[in-house]
This record gives C-alpha cells, sequence and structure tokens, in this order.
C-alpha cells in the first residue's frame, strides 16, 4: 500500500525500525524506544522530506530527532546536515552526542577559523554528516557568498534549533537569524528542514511556521508540519520568594544555597551582578564562579564543564548560560526576575533534565523594571535613524565599516550592526568585504509593527509581575502563557502545596551581605584608544591616547545591588538637584582611602566637569573633597556651548568625542607638573572624563585621576 505521500508502508515500517536502531545508539540502551510524537517528526523529515516545526519542552529529545532523522537521510544518500544553533555549548555538547551515534560532526564558528579550510575539504569528500553553524555565520560575506550556497544545495537537512529566535515576536529575537529567511526560500525542493523551540507562544508558533513554508519562488507550503507539545516539567518545583532588601536576598542564597540539590545555576539580570553575588558567596564558603558574556571562551567551557560534573554548586550567570546548555542540574534561582514569562520558562527549562525532582527559585529584585527598561531601550531605532544610515550608504563610492557609519549616525555598535542585519535580510543593504554597502532597493519602515512588538513586550512584562503575584499554580502560569492548551495545576509548586521555601535569613549572613554591598568603589578603566574614522567629523584624533586619564573611581554602578539603590534613586528625572547625601558622601571618602594606597602622587588641585543638570550635586562633591583633603578647585571643565545636549551623541564613541569637544573646553588654572583629581557626577560612556584629561594634561598636569559617584551599565 502506498500513503498520500508517496511512501509505502513497508518503506514506513523499514524506516521506523532503523530509526529505533540508531536511537538505542545515540544514548546507549538496549531498551530505548521513540515516542509515536518523536517519530511523527522523524518520518515528517526523513520518509516525506517535509518541512516541520518542533515546539517541545526541554528534555523532550529533540536532538534525538535530528541525529535520528541525519542517520535515516544519510543511509539514503542524502548530503550532510546543516544545524544552526545559537551557543557554543549547545555545540559542543550535540557534538558529543552524535559521536555515540557514530555521526561525524564538525562546527563552523568564531573560536576555530584555522580549521574551517580542512572542514570544507572534509565536507566535499563527503566525510561529514553533521555540520554545526552559528547563527553569526550566515551572515559572513564569505560564508554567505561562498560556502551557503553549497551548503544549500548539497545538504541533507537543514536543522534551525532555538527557532524562536527568528521571529521578533519571540523573546529573544535575534537579527542573525534573519538570514536563515532567505535561506529557507533558497533551499532546493524536496529538502527536509526542521525548526525546533521549547519556548513558543502560538504568535511565535504561527510566523516560525509561515517562515518555513515560503520558497524561493514566493509560493507557500501548506504541508509544513507543526507538532506543539505539552510544556509541562513533571520535575520542576516552582517557588517565589519575596524578600524586601538585596541584604536579605544575598543572606538568603548564602543560607539555603547549599539545600538544593545536586549542582544548579543563580541567574543575574546584569554582568556587574553576577560578579558581586559570586564574589559574597565565595566568602561565605560556597564553591561558585560567575558566567557571563564577558567571560573568556576557554573559562566558559571549562566552567561548564565543572557545572555538569558537579564541581561547583552554582554558576553565578546571566542569560548567557541558557539555550542548549543540556546537564542534569538539580535547581535554578533567579536573583531578580527576567522580563517576560517566556524567558523565564527558558531559563527554568536549564534544571530537572536527568533528574526526578529540581528546585525552582524566584527572588524578585525592586530594580527589575530598572533593568528591563534599559533593555527595552535597544530595541529597533527610530526611522530617522536607519533613513540616516542608508544616505551614507548610498552617497558613498566605497563599502563603509561599522565604525565609519557611527561617525555618521548617532547609533551604538551593537544597535548598528543589529539594524543592519535586518536592513540586510530586508534588502536595503548587503554585507561585503570591507563593509557595507547600500543596494538601491526600496526599503519600509513598519513603524506599525515595531510598535505592535513594543506593545507585546510591555504587556510580557506585566505578565511577569503577576507570575510574581499570582496564587495559583505557577507552571500552570507559565505554560498559559505560551498557549499551552494542555495546561493544568501541577500540584508541584509552592502555591499547590508540594514546595515550601523558608523566607528565614541568618542575622549573620544579612551582616555579612549589608557589608559587601557598602563596600565602594568600582575601578573606572580609561579610554586607551581614539575611536576610529574621527577624520569624517573633522577630529584630528587617531590611535593611541598618548596623554590621558590615569585608572579611576567610582563609588558604584547603577545596577549595582548595594550603593546602586541610592544611586538610581539619586539620578532619576524627577530627583530634584542637591549636595551629595550623607551616606554617599560617607562612600565616596570610604573609595578615596582605598583607592590612595595606589596612587603614585597624592592629588594637588581638583577640577570639576560642569553639569547643567546637577550642577549643586557636582560642585558640592568636588568642595567636600576639597575640605577634606585641603586641595583647591582650580578650575572646571567648562559648557561653551549649551545647545549641544548634555548627552549628544551617546549612542557611539565617535559621535560622543565630536559632542564632547563641541559642548565643552578647559577653564581651569593647571599648575605644571600636578596631579589633578577630575571630578564628575556620572560616567556613562567615560569620553567627557577622556577628553577633559587629555586637555587638562595639555595644559600641564602630570597626571589625571578621574572620580564620579555613579558609572552606568
Amino acid at each position: 500500500m502506498t500513503t498520500a505521500t508517496g511512501a509505502t508502508d513497508d518503506v514506513r515500517l523499514s524506516a521506523r525500525e532503523a530509526a529505533e536502531r540508531h536511537l538505542r545508539a545515540l544514548v546507549g540502551r538496549d531498551d530505548a524506544r521513540l515516542r509515536e510524537d518523536q517519530w511523527a517528526a522523524i518520518e515528517a523529515l526523513a520518509v516525506d522530506h517535509r518541512r516541520a516545526l518542533v515546539v517541545q519542552r526541554t528534555g523532550w529529545g529533540k536532538s534525538a530527532v535530528y541525529f535520528v532523522a541525519t542517520k535515516l537521510l544519510r543511509e539514503a544518500g542524502a548530503g550532510p546536515t546543516v544545524i544552526v544553533s545559537p551557543l557554543l555549548a549547545l555545540m559542543r555538547n550535540q557534538i558529543a552526542a552524535a559521536e555515540r551515534a557514530g555521526i561525524r560532526a564538525v562546527t563552523i564558528n568564531s573560536t576555530n577559523i584555522d580549521q574551517w579550510q580542512p572542514i570544507h575539504d572534509q565536507i566535499h569528500a563527503g566525510e561529514v554528516d553533521v555540520l554545526l553553524v552559528s547563527p553569526e555565520r550566515l551572515n559572513n560575506p564569505g560564508f554567505r557568498d561562498e560556502v551557503l550556497p553549497r551548503l544549500a544545495a548539497t545538504c541533507g537537512l537543514l536543522v534551525v534549533d532555538e527557532a524562536h529566535c527568528i521571529s521578533d515576536w519571540g523573546h529573544d529575537f535575534r537579527p542573525d537569524y534573519r538570514r536563515l529567511r532567505t535561506l529557507l526560500a533558497e533551499l532546493p525542493s524536496g529538502i527536509p528542514v526542521l525548526a525546533t523551540t521549547a519556548t513558543a507562544n502560538a504568535r511565535v508558533t504561527d510566523d516560525v511556521a509561515e517562515q518555513l513554508g515560503v520558497h524561493a519562488d514566493g509560493s507557500a507550503d501548506a504541508q509544513v508540519l507543526v507538532q506543539r507539545g505539552t510544556l509541562d516539567r513533571e520535575s520542576l518545583r516552582l517557588g517565589v520568594v519575596q524578600l524586601k532588601t538585596p541584604e536579605q536576598r544575598l543572606a538568603w542564597l548564602a543560607d539555603h544555597l547549599v539545600e538544593q540539590p545536586g549542582s544548579g545555576i543563580v541567574y543575574c539580570l546584569t554582568v556587574a551582578a553576577t560578579q558581586e553575588v559570586a564574589g559574597y558567596l565565595r566568602d561565605r564558603g560556597l564553591e561558585v564562579a560567575a558566567y557571563s558574556g564577558q567571560t573568556e571562551a576557554d573559562e566558559r567551557h571549562a566552567l561548564e564543564q565543572a557545572l555538569v560534573d558537579g564541581r561547583v554548586k552554582a554558576l553565578i550567570a546571566t542569560s548567557a548560560l541558557g539555550m542548549g546548555f543540556d546537564a542534569s542540574l538539580g535547581f535554578v534561582i533567579n536573583l531578580g526576575a527576567p522580563s517576560s514569562p517566556v524567558a523565564y520558562y527558558q531559563q527554568v527549562g536549564r534544571a530537572g533534565r536527568g533528574t526526578d525532582d529540581a528546585t525552582v527559585v524566584l527572588l524578585p529584585q525592586i530594580e527589575d523594571r530598572d533593568i528591563w527598561a534599559y533593555f527595552a531601550s535597544l530595541g529597533f531605532p527610530r526611522e530617522e535613524q536607519v533613513r540616516e544610515t542608508l544616505a551614507a550608504l548610498a552617497e558613498s563610492d566605497r563599502p563603509l565599516s561599522t565604525a565609519t557609519l557611527e561617525t555618521r549616525v548617532e547609533l551604538g555598535r551593537n544597535r548598528l550592526e543589529s539594524m543592519l542585519k535586518v536592513l540586510d535580510v530586508d534588502g536595503a543593504v548587503q554585507r561585503v568585504q570591507g563593509g557595507w554597502v547600500a543596494t538601491g532597493r526600496p526599503w519600509t519602515y513598519d513603524a506599525e509593527r515595531y510598535a505592535r512588538v513594543a506593545e507585546a513586550r510591555e504587556r510580557e512584562q506585566q505578565a511577569m509581575l503577576g507570575y510574581l503575584r499570582t496564587t495559583e499554580c505557577r507552571m500552570r502560569y507559565l505554560r498559559e502563557q505560551l498557549d499551552d492548551p494542555e495546561a493544568t495545576d501541577c500540584g508541584r509548586c509552592d502555591n499547590c502545596g508540594g514546595l515550601t521555601l523558608s523566607s528565614s535569613v541568618s542575622e549573620a549572613a544579612v551582616a555579612d551581605a549589608g557589608q559587601r554591598l557598602s563596600r565602594p568603589g568600582v575601578v573606572l578603566e580609561p579610554r586607551r584608544m581614539w575611536p576610529t574614522a574621527l577624520a569624517n567629523l573633522g577630529l584630528d584624533l587617531k590611535g593611541k591616547i598618548a596623554a590621558g586619564a590615569e585608572p579611576g573611581r567610582t563609588v558604584a554602578r547603577l545596577t549595582d545591588l548595594g550603593h546602586g539603590q541610592a544611586l538610581r534613586a539619586l539620578f532619576r528625572e524627577d530627583t530634584p538637584d542637591g549636595p551629595v547625601p550623607p551616606g554617599l558622601a560617607q562612600a565616596v571618602m570610604d573609595v578615596m582611602k582605598d583607592w590612595s594606597s595606589e596612587w603614585t602622587s597624592r592629588p594637588d588641585a581638583i577640577v570639576v566637569v560642569e553639569s547643567a543638570t546637577r550642577p549643586t550635586l557636582v560642585r558640592d562633591l568636588a568642595d567636600g573633597l576639597s575640605r577634606v583633603m585641603q586641595v583647591p578647585v582650580v578650575g572646571t571643565w567648562a559648557i561653551r556651548d549649551s545647545s549641544v545636549p548634555p548627552r549628544a551623541g551617546q549612542s557611539n564613541s565617535a559621535q560622543r568625542v565630536a559632542a564632547v569637544r563641541r559642548r565643552g573646553g578647559l577653564d581651569a588654572d593647571v599648575p605644571p607638573g600636578a596631579t589633578v583629581l577630575l571630578v564628575d557626577d556620572q560616567v556613562a560612556t567615560g569620553w567627557t572624563l577622556t577628553v577633559a584629561a587629555t586637555a587638562i594634561r595639555a595644559a600641564g598636569a602630570a597626571a589625571v585621576l578621574p572620580l564620579a559617584l555613579a558609572a552606568q551599565g
């Protein structure tokens, strides 16, 4: 008998038997069996050569689907499978799993450039079954123009992991993933495609499925298989602990981390918090380490392995330790809430894999909403900024680098890169060797869509606050946010009575936390190099900054857990200008006392950065230091052109240097050979202090020591 899709029952039966055999090799167990939903996905790919979107919870076995399908397709003579994966941790885990099943897997990413050509040779020789690539590779000109077309023409299966990243409705949209839209459309007919994710609500599912169905001729494929399973995680016990102060939350970790089963992750919202929390917990005798996107690649790999092996109790991490990290973890704790229930479900999904019981705890913070607002401000730029970029490219007779574009458009490097990637996929620009060029194709700013996405983000934030307040089942709440039609009460969370979490904290732990958080002082590293292409802005500055500032100090970052809270309150727009509050004044003196041990020469003079928004604050800070240190204030970095706004150009370095030079100038009598204390209220980019320091050095100072109350970020 032949079915409607062409394969006979005998062919399907034979494929099922082979698939079961490959699964047993993959997991190393003779009793392993495919579930019917797993087989349905494999059958769609390897037998019917269809496109499929699989939305299944973490731990369901999505990698088993594409590895088993790969074995079946390779045995039938198909080309290698190409897997697009977002994180190196995922790639390492998948390569190890593939090898267990006799699958030859390799990866091309930013850390193994010297291996690219040998890998290409292996692919052409038919010696590779699976190629894993990072989404960033898809927009590299050489890879896109030379390698990608060959892969598209010869691959046997395309897998898009963490497919919610394709959709700008997804909680973790990534511009590099947009290149997949073009790749999907250019695939030859009959090449199966699998997109997988554990975190997609109905809107994201529909969006990704629609993109999966588009072909090169513009036709849509109605045969895309969409498989949505239950999103319950039977091993997870969810709970929330509400504590009023940062000291109490840190103390809770110190007192209760050891009680959590096995090893796990403590998620923080900022890099600074990971370092602060990890340092405190280590001082309390706990085996933990900080992990973020700023951690070096080799160290990240070592830390991941230490967590997998149980050699650390926890990694104190940002969301950089997220998608694709595969380990049997006993707990996930969030110090601060992610901005959406969908993102939270993604993070808690790191726990409970390979274990029957895992604890998930959320410790919300007052400052969470401020951090959400900051990240929300980094969305798609305004239309005039996009048009300025397109105009700059159109007017140029050569490709423009991102650094050069920074001198034409007031956007930071990361935002500018993200915008250009979107414009690339939309066909308005193209990345080539040497930079970016305009294509001349018409482009429309979809303001309505961007507004709807922003509104969706706001609704997600409100839903996250609802999770904190709900008295109903927490797992049901998360599943309903992901539009899981089978959502029911779990019976395991704190609201269902299946988990009891103590909110008690010891006085000793609170005291230690308070002492650590009250310890002021963050090193302010000086700028060492001028931004590139400043000549485009009429500035003869380039290369190394020959005479600038020494390493400086701020009391704290605005995102810090301790003094950060007082500084956030001080610098809110509705806080009136006034003198330095007593608590922060004492913190400044503590910073000076600690910092002075590193000075080669004590300050001889003080120069104040004049402020249009908080003149009383910054002058009071300088005058107070002058009285205590018995050092004169000898002048200011003065406002010369008030028509230049205080934060002009702040989005990128080149624009900021130009704005600082236009706005200000040195008005001070600097003693020859002096060490000058340069005082400001807050630091954003560091360029105001850098430009002022170079002017002070040019006026005869031997050294400049920058000091500010707060640093952004």
